[in-house]
């Protein structure tokens, strides 16, 4: 991919160069320029001040803004590397390279574990899987019984605590993924390999040479 001046990819004084951001993720140049025009569509779709707020997030998760739901929450949180409450260019940028097809599975496995971790603990309680797994259900408009969430967590833990201990660590979480990939498929994002296909006319006018990274 040769270089081409860019008229329309300017970026503001407080987001990191497109360059730096493709050399730190999965992302190339291209992409993560591409990136850059839909971090502007959600930033500016309530607040418009360069930054995606929880409100923002949510609408573009689920259409609206004033959902609630935990598993959105998380994947804010996650987000929100600087724990400032929103979240800026760089940020979403690294964290979207998590679901990027050719991002390492040792990732994937790391980003979930702290997922489920909701309370920052470095381990994974069976309340804490409770709740994750009734938010992803709601997340999905998908309703079980209390028996049958209960029965879910039970089998987790059977295969996954492998020590006995009542909770679930890094080591024990990677062996249990890894036995069970299906656990992972929603942190894969295959659209994200071809985000350059999303907004072409933008990614034809690239200011940054490939061959410079």
């Amino acid at each position: 991919m040769g270089c081409v001046s860019s008229k329309q990819f300017k970026r503001d004084a407080q987001h990191e160069d497109p360059a730096i951001l493709a050399k730190e993720t999965t992302f190339s140049v291209s992409e993560v320029e591409a990136l850059y025009e839909l971090f502007k569509k959600i930033s500016h779709s309530i607040f418009r001040d360069g930054l995606i707020h929880k409100e923002e997030f949510q609408l573009a998760l689920f259409r609206n803004s004033n959902k609630k739901n935990l598993f959105a929450n998380r994947i804010f949180d996650l987000f929100d590397l600087k724990r400032t409450g929103v979240i800026d260019f760089g940020e979403f940028v690294r964290s979207l390279s998590i679901f990027h097809p050719e991002t390492p599975m040792g990732d994937k496995i790391a980003f979930a574990f702290r997922l489920y971790d909701l309370r920052g603990t470095g381990c994974i309680e069976r309340e804490e899987l409770r709740e994750m797994v009734l938010a992803i259900l709601n997340e999905s408009d998908l309703f079980l019984s209390e028996e049958s969430v209960e029965q879910i967590v039970d089998q987790t833990f059977k295969q996954a605590d492998l020590n006995d201990d009542g909770k679930i660590d890094p080591d024990e979480w990677k062996a249990f993924a890894n036995k069970n990939p299906a656990l992972l498929k929603n942190m894969t994002l295959p659209y994200l390999k071809d985000i350059t296909m999303v907004f072409p006319s933008f990614v034809l006018h690239s200011e940054v040479c490939e061959e410079e990274l």
